[in-house]
């Protein structure tokens, strides 16, 4: 039988790896989106559904924001402290393992966004949805809002209220 502190341990070494790997997945299909795709026509996946198109985005959700790469690293950054903080509130218990993954994916989506903001003063965006003329995105936002809307469920139906005890400041219980 494994100890909590050891499980706790090899729940955050896993948050690290995971981290790691979705960064380097989303980082990826980035650099391939710019090498096959940058001034050239968009690529039909399934026709009229889907396809790869390239753009720099240069702003938030639907290019909202524009321009405004510090207040993105900064939100970003906080973002990542956030979700750091509560990994490491949180409990070595197994019923803690999904919010370790969906915070995890959650991080690499933002990590991978701050990484190219960083770097190319732009998101590289590839994916859309031409069906219902979806913006375009990339793996890191996908990341982001499939990890948060199962973790909405999860809090919404999953976990009770005092699950979450762990986050309460020291002291105020």
């Amino acid at each position: 039988m494994i100890k909590k502190s050891n499980y706790k341990k090899q729940l955050l070494i896993f948050d690290f790896i995971l981290l790691c790997f979705l960064t380097v997945i989303d980082q990826l299909t980035k650099y391939m989106a710019v090498l096959k795709l940058k001034d050239k026509a968009a690529i039909p996946i399934v026709e009229g559904v889907l396809e790869f198109s390239y753009l720099e985005n240069r702003g938030a959700a639907f290019s909202m924001l524009e321009n405004q790469k510090t207040f993105f690293v900064i939100v970003a950054g906080i973002f990542l402290c956030v979700i750091t903080y509560v990994l490491f509130r949180t409990p070595g218990d197994k019923k803690y393992r999904h919010l370790h993954i969906l915070l995890t994916t959650i991080g690499a989506g933002a990590l991978g966004n701050m990484i190219d903001r960083l770097r190319l003063d732009y998101v590289v965006d590839f994916i859309y949805i031409s069906l219902i003329n979806f913006p375009i995105f990339n793996v890191a936002d996908m990341f982001v809002t499939f990890a948060t809307a199962i973790l909405v469920v999860r809090v919404l139906f999953v976990y009770e209220e005092d699950d979450f005890d762990f986050l309460a400041a020291k002291g105020a219980q």
